[in-house]
């Protein structure tokens, strides 16, 4: 049976005024026949139609199996529960709990990244304190880049097939463990102790940074979608800003051991303690989906994955996708010269600068970033010009740090900090962008996996650019580092400029509101491919080019 016969069962079998629109077809039909002067076309008529109806019969009967495959209940069965239910399936519903979901999640998210960068940004007082080199507490940051990698296939599997709860409550939780542990390493000869912690807290990541992308998906609308992933995102950026901004004020630099304890003391167990409460909220607030779905984007998908459902396929699907692996390698580029800048960040200002001024520089980077993640999202959903403004900012970002390159090592500190806001506004705001860009051209597949996979290669990149950055910046200074980077950057560029731009999801949301009705038949056909292989045939795609 072909896609369109299907769609017009569909269409017969709604209440109202689909029926109303099949009996009027066939009073005409009746009239024109009345009028010729032939009666013998009245019964012609009549047999024509009752063996239409039988050929209609012998079809249900001897094509069960292909129904079943394509369409639920056998493509027309249920009667007035079907339809009922199909409608309510349709029904979108924004919830004010929403905004509890996204503030708790990135209040949680910014907790991590606090933890991720509290060594660096004190590199030299860590060294002093436990009686290590440079590199190994360059570890402790590395760590979260290197825990990432191999994890993140089970988390994403996890979040697929158990929700949204169970992986925040996982990233909640073993953030709160880490930073508890932390508060027992305080000596200077449990250095042991301390990357146990942060091993823990790292593996906590692998449950969050894959999450804002869902998160929006989810609870939000399409006119807000990208706004909300902006602002997930922003928590973490948060994070990193605090992290920049608080170790150096907490644990100034001293030669008194026993006072460098204490401080250390007072860093970790505040950090635990605010660890502890967002945990608890998060048990209290986070949910894996609302009663009713927020846009027609997903009302179309199956509300958990069907038994059938395969993550190995859905790996394939993102594999071949070209636009994806082109987004991969320049997401990856990007976020992992974000992450090499920020470790590295105190070593190359205490190079040309005093301590303190480090911290302050990376606060003013994360906090233009921060700005720019949340204008980035609201230009998204006012415009949904995703290619152009990725590659615009891609390109901004490469302007940046090659002007920060360049006007590190002039003396100049207010110079630097303006450079510093500048490369910020456009490096973190890209972040979000290549979120939701991967989400819109990897459609219907699963957010967390699409965004998981990002993050997976943005940490691969973080650790090659840490170790080889940190190498130039150690022997040769920052500015061989630095150019480093810039090279890296301008083929990000490139690759941009090669992605297909795909907007899969919101052709659907559009779609669906300029044809209710289209969107009902879409969303039965599209959950049926969802359960049988995650893929799209050439005739479904004729059929709905929404699809497309």
């Amino acid at each position: 049976m072909v896609a369109g016969e299907l769609v017009q069962e569909h269409l017969r079998a709604d209440a109202g005024a689909p029926d109303d629109i099949t009996v009027g077809r066939k009073n005409l039909e009746l009239e024109g026949a009345a009028a010729d002067p032939p009666y013998a076309a009245v019964p012609s008529y009549e047999a024509n139609y009752n063996q239409r109806g039988q050929e209609r019969e012998r079809e249900k009967e001897v094509q069960p199996d292909e129904r079943e495959a394509m369409l639920p209940n056998g493509g027309g069965g249920g009667g007035e529960e079907a339809e009922e239910k199909e409608g309510k399936m349709l029904e979108t519903r924004l919830y004010r709990r929403r905004f509890a979901v996204l503030f708790v999640f990135s209040l949680y998210s910014s907790v991590n990244a606090f933890q991720w960068i509290q060594y660096s940004i004190i590199t030299n007082v860590f060294m002093q304190y436990y009686g290590v080199s440079s590199d190994k507490v360059d570890w402790l940051s590395i760590v979260y880049m290197l825990a990432y990698v191999p994890l993140i296939f089970p988390a994403t599997w996890l979040l697929d097939r158990k929700g949204l709860r169970l992986t925040a409550l996982l990233g909640a939780g073993l953030n709160c463990a880490g930073a508890w542990l932390k508060c027992a390493s305080v000596s200077p000869e449990l250095f042991g102790v301390t990357v146990t912690a942060q091993v823990i807290c790292s593996v906590a990541q692998v449950f969050i940074l894959g999450l804002p992308s869902r998160v929006a998906s989810v609870w939000f609308g399409p006119r807000e979608v990208s706004t909300a992933c902006a602002t997930a995102v922003l928590g973490n950026q948060l994070g990193t800003a605090i992290g920049f901004l608080l170790p150096p004020v907490l644990v100034p630099k001293t030669d008194d051991v026993e006072l460098t304890g204490h401080n250390i003391s007072v860093m970790f167990y505040g950090t635990a303690a605010v660890s502890t409460v967002l945990f608890i909220l998060t048990i209290i607030v986070i949910t894996d989906h609302p009663p009713l779905p927020p846009s027609h984007a997903q009302a179309v998908l199956p509300d958990c994955p069907p038994e059938d459902y395969s993550y190995k396929q859905s790996i394939i699907n993102l594999v071949k996708n070209k636009a994806f692996i082109l987004l991969l390698i320049s997401y990856g580029i990007m976020t992992g010269s974000f992450y090499s800048v920020s470790t590295l960040l105190n070593q190359m200002i205490l190079a040309c600068y005093e301590e303190l001024n480090a911290g302050r520089i990376g606060l003013t980077l994360v906090v233009a970033g921060m700005v720019g993640s949340i204008l980035c999202g609201l230009w998204l959903d006012h415009t949904k010009a995703y290619k152009i403004t990725t590659l615009i900012v891609y390109i901004l970002s490469f302007l940046g740090m090659v002007v920060f390159t360049f006007t590190l090592n002039l003396n100049n500190i207010y110079l630097v900090f303006f450079t510093a806001g500048v490369l910020g506004f456009f490096m973190t705001g890209y972040l979000p962008l290549g979120f939701e860009f991967g989400v819109e051209v990897t459609y219907p597949e699963s957010e967390g996996t699409s965004s998981g996979l990002l993050n997976a290669f943005a940490q691969i990149f973080g650790i090659i650019f840490t170790l080889i950055q940190g190498k130039l910046t150690t022997h040769n200074g920052p500015l061989s580092g630095n150019l480093f980077l810039c090279a890296w950057i301008f083929l990000g560029i490139l690759l941009t400029a090669l992605i297909k731009s795909e907007l899969k999801r919101n052709n659907v949301n559009m779609e669906a509101n300029r044809n209710p009705l289209l969107a009902v038949s879409f969303s039965q056909v599209k959950k049926s491919m969802l359960m049988s292989d995650h893929s799209l045939s050439s005739g479904w795609m004729k059929t709905f080019p929404l699809l497309q």
